[in-house]
């Protein structure tokens, strides 16, 4: 048995996303925050800054589409397995502003072969829904850690 295959769930699903942080550069860029991983699920954080409100002075969709999307990725990437985006759809539900703080919470709704389905929230500091967001994911060739 491999030291990845003696890791527990929980210590492969941090193992992986201590990896894809090291080279995840938008994520960081962004300054979002990793506050939990699972297997199957991640939650993420980001300030709405000045540079991310759009001209109707709310936070532009596509800042919170890179939250949600980050979230989903962690999420989907926790078992060791590269894995991509296949599709993703979001539905905003109410404005954020800057200087608010939003939290990303993916989890896991199916797993199968090399497919997946995660739905994720997003909210801010006083956990208002302000989108939710849904990725398909699927596998590709590769391992996250090395063997």
């Amino acid at each position: 048995m491999s030291v990845i295959e003696s890791l527990s769930p929980q210590a492969l699903a941090e193992a992986c996303a201590r990896s894809m942080w090291d080279e995840d550069n938008a994520t960081r860029y962004l300054g979002m925050k990793l506050l939990a991983v699972a297997p199957g699920e991640a939650t993420l954080s980001m300030a709405v800054t000045e540079a991310m409100t759009n001209g109707h002075g709310t936070c532009h969709g596509g800042y919170i589409f890179a939250l949600a999307d980050s979230a989903f990725a962690f999420a989907c990437n926790s078992y060791n397995q590269r894995t991509v985006a296949q599709h993703c759809s979001v539905t905003y539900i109410a404005p954020a502003f800057r200087g608010d703080r939003l939290t990303a919470t993916a989890r896991e709704v199916s797993r199968r072969g090399r497919g997946g389905i995660y739905d994720i929230a997003v909210t801010n500091q006083e956990g208002e829904q302000i989108a939710e967001f849904r990725g398909h994911s699927r596998t590709v060739k590769g391992a996250l850690l090395p063997e």
